[in-house]
């Protein structure tokens, strides 16, 4: 029994500053409109976390396609992941660099492919063969980031690394979670990973169960943060089993957080939906960027929400 669509979304997780602040509240509020948008029309869960995940790809607040951060040889590498929980089907694509938006090619692979996960140039290869447009990787480069990198590797260059995974470095991987009005859900996860990261890194973002997962009997969940450790504890599908066993999403958001911070000293975010439109959102950095929008209205914020009543 489903109460209603509902669509929630983040926009990463750590100590974003006060002047970058309301562009990552405007960026999660368009996003969960154009969700809801999508499911007011009819539309499923899987097009509405689609949708809402390209307007966050296309938005340069976010590090996700066009402005993420760049590998340390300056260019910009995409992860990013989609699954339809009614049918536990899912697509992934990772290390892509001729994308404008990867997520439109992992909804390709869930639909079109046997397969799950495409990486690299054969995810490339795959995205065109299945009609998306590729792009000289340069187009998806901007000077900020360009200018960050370049700060970071003279830090390093001078014996002073930067922290490149604590809670107050830039985490702003996309992610969605929907419910729509039959009461199926998805969810989806879009980055750019980690500023200066060795070519081919893979982060928990479009890793299934790490940092995207979605069942129709459980919970659709996104996370954002430190993957490393995210990906440690398969944290996703860990906080989408608590809910299965009957845990409100509220508490198992939190509880998923509470782990990642004991177990591993890990740092993020995590957004949870089930069937019945109930919702959680936690994190343990300073602010997160989140929007919900539902039959109830629209909310968000950059701190901790209320649980649910």
């Amino acid at each position: 029994m489903t109460g209603g669509p509902v669509m929630v979304v983040h926009g990463g997780a750590w100590a974003i500053p006060d002047d970058v602040l309301e562009a990552h509240e405007m960026g999660v509020r368009r996003a969960a409109s154009e969700g809801w948008r999508v499911l007011q029309a009819g539309g499923s869960a899987v097009d509405a976390v689609e949708a809402a995940v390209v307007l966050m790809e296309d938005d340069e607040t976010f590090d996700a396609a066009r402005g993420s951060f760049l590998t340390s040889e300056g260019r910009v590498q995409l992860d990013a992941f989609l699954m339809d929980g009614a049918t536990l089907r899912a697509g992934g694509v990772g290390c892509v660099e001729r994308l404008r938006n990867p997520i439109r090619a992992a909804r390709k692979v869930l639909e079109e492919s046997p397969h799950v996960y495409f990486v690299g140039s054969g995810a490339e290869r795959f995205a065109a063969e299945h009609g998306i447009e590729l792009c000289d990787n340069q187009e998806l480069v901007i000077e900020r980031e360009v200018v960050r990198l370049k700060a970071a590797q003279a830090l390093a260059a001078d014996g002073r690394p930067p922290e490149l995974f604590g809670p107050s470095v830039s985490h702003d991987t996309v992610g969605a979670v929907a419910c729509d009005a039959r009461g199926n859900i998805a969810a989806a996860t879009s980055t750019g990973g980690t500023l200066n990261k060795a070519p081919g890194r893979v982060g928990d973002s479009s890793l299934i169960g790490c940092g995207c997962y979605a069942d129709n009997l459980s919970a659709a969940v996104s996370t954002t943060g430190w993957g490393e450790p995210i990906m440690k504890l398969v944290l996703g599908k860990w906080a989408v089993d608590r809910v299965g066993s009957g845990v409100a999403p509220g508490e198992a958001a939190r509880l998923a957080i509470d782990l990642l911070q004991s177990r591993t000293g890990g740092h993020g975010g995590i957004i949870l939906l089930d069937g019945q439109g109930r919702y959680g959102i936690a994190h343990n950095t300073p602010r997160m960027a989140w929007a919900v929008q539902d039959g109830h209205g629209a909310t968000s914020g950059t701190r901790q929400p209320p649980p649910q009543a």
